[in-house]
């Protein structure tokens, strides 16, 4: 009987910490841009070097994603529409707003 190599989760955490880089980007940058409302398009171009590259888009998309389905942003889609918009949910402005009156008053 033969033991199977270690596998190193290196990757798998370096991966799911570039995902969670990428979701704090996109959730503080719909945050920003509150009230008005983006697109995921939008999103991907104000987000990455590379707009046209399947893995940077498909980054924050994957982003937009998680992030609906864990209660922080509202995605809009529509029949008529190839792309959909985004917006914080009500706990995400909360939040983000608790966060910076504890860091203003540790500063």
């Amino acid at each position: 009987m033969h033991d199977e190599p270690s596998r190193s989760t290196d990757s798998a955490w370096t991966t799911d910490h570039q995902d969670r880089q990428v979701e704090q980007s996109v959730l503080l940058t719909v945050i920003d841009l509150h009230p008005a409302h983006v697109t995921v398009s939008e999103l991907v171009r104000r987000l990455t070097r590379s707009p046209r590259a399947f893995i940077e888009r498909d980054g924050v998309e994957r982003a937009v994603t998680e992030l609906a389905g864990k209660g922080l942003m509202h995605k809009h889609d529509f029949r008529n529409r190839p792309d959909a918009f985004v917006t914080p949910t009500q706990a995400a402005l909360w939040a983000h707003e608790l966060l910076l009156d504890e860091a203003d008053e540790a500063a």
